[in-house]
């Protein structure tokens, strides 16, 4: 993530004590904090949320965001992290940090939520690869046990059997909720059997809804893929693209699949389906870091924040595809079409919230404001 955050964006940060520190596999492990009863209210958080962590390593301030693994009435807050090459932050943290050790770690944030619906019968797919099952796995805990008329399909991808975090944790959970939870493992480096093999992407999902989706005990007229309400996607942002197009393209409406980027993505998760009238000579004005700036565009064939960008202007980011939310900024003047928006409420698109990541300028003048929120 860029580590520059106009003051609006920048997180709380509080000193917490690690409680528990335990190695999943050779390449993950899992950290959960302490949290003082003064602080209670401050952590409290949703399925789905997230931390971030604040510390000086190498002489640079990181901030690293990290998904939330324990649920909202575990009373805890656990985090799964992979450790990355040496020398990297999450190396230095499993190196180097102990139980008892403090941490500055953020106040909880993001919108990779869904919203509970206990009074209701759901079915729900969960797609994760690798350390992407975190949020994942809080979601999965709380609806098991708050919505107990909804069954809950998790697609796990990992390269081989050794390597999958949280596995103990999820065979509890298959145990305790057999008749309302399904795990399909999928391994891109180990050899299985051949519809479990390889990637999740598109291609894996079309032999998933026609080997495993295919017959709903539960209503004998209609397939298990007929019945999906939501969908969570979190891993690489090539396997969200594939994973979210083809459940777009097969009748999942694009408000019911929900996807958490781990690494930056520059590419739109769904591509532009609209022509924009061609715009030239755009003054753009916007305040950034307190700073009132003027420039121009040359024309609107690229969205707002590439351009920016491209003009050296270090507006704050981090995905780039309209998920993050890091790029969010307040139109004042113009007008503008959000291409794609996985982050923004209809009300606060209604008081004229955007993301510059997916602005098309369609006005021959702009004026937004990144330093209110």
């Amino acid at each position: 993530m860029e580590q520059l955050l106009t003051k609006a964006k920048k997180p709380v940060f509080h000193s917490l004590k690690i409680a528990k520190k335990e190695r999943l596999t050779k390449n993950t492990f899992s950290l959960e904090f302490e949290i003082p009863l003064n602080l209670k209210i401050n952590f409290h958080y949703q399925s789905g949320q997230y931390v971030s962590f604040k510390s000086y390593y190498l002489e640079e301030e990181i901030l690293k965001d990290f998904s939330i693994t324990s649920a909202p009435f575990e009373d805890k807050i656990s985090l799964g992290l992979k450790i990355g090459k040496e020398n990297s932050f999450t190396a230095h943290l499993f190196e180097n940090y102990n139980v008892g050790d403090f941490l500055e770690i953020s106040e909880p944030r993001g919108r990779f939520t869904l919203k509970s619906k206990p009074n209701e019968h759901r079915t729900i797919l969960g797609f994760a690869a690798g350390i992407g099952i975190t949020p994942i796995l809080s979601h999965l805990k709380n609806i098991l046990k708050e919505e107990s008329r909804t069954r809950f399909f998790l697609f796990f991808g990992n390269a081989t059997s050794t390597e999958i975090p949280f596995k103990n944790e999820l065979d509890n959970l298959q145990k305790k909720f057999s008749n309302r939870l399904n795990i399909y493992y999928f391994f891109s480096h180990e050899s299985v059997d051949l519809l479990f093999q390889g990637r999740l992407n598109d291609k894996k999902l079309h032999l998933i809804i026609n080997q495993i989706l295919h017959l709903d005990e539960t209503d004998e007229e209609s397939t298990i893929w007929d019945a999906v309400d939501e969908i969570l996607i979190c891993g690489p942002g090539e396997m969200i693209k594939s994973l979210a197009n083809e459940s777009f393209n097969r009748g999942i409406p694009k408000k019911n699949i929900h996807f958490e980027l781990f690494e930056s993505f520059n590419e739109d998760i769904y591509p532009t389906e609209k022509v924009f009238p061609l715009i030239e000579n755009i003054e753009v004005e916007f305040k950034l870091y307190g700073e009132k700036i003027k420039t121009q565009l040359q024309n609107n064939k690229y969205k707002l924040l590439q351009q920016l960008l491209e003009q050296g202007y270090k507006v704050p980011y981090s995905c780039k595809s309209g998920i993050c939310g890091i790029c969010e900024c307040q139109l004042e003047e113009g007008e503008i079409e959000l291409v794609e928006n996985e982050y923004l409420t209809e009300k606060e698109e209604a008081s004229g919230k955007i993301l510059a990541c997916q602005t098309m300028v369609l006005s021959k003048k702009i004026k937004v404001n990144f330093d209110v929120v």
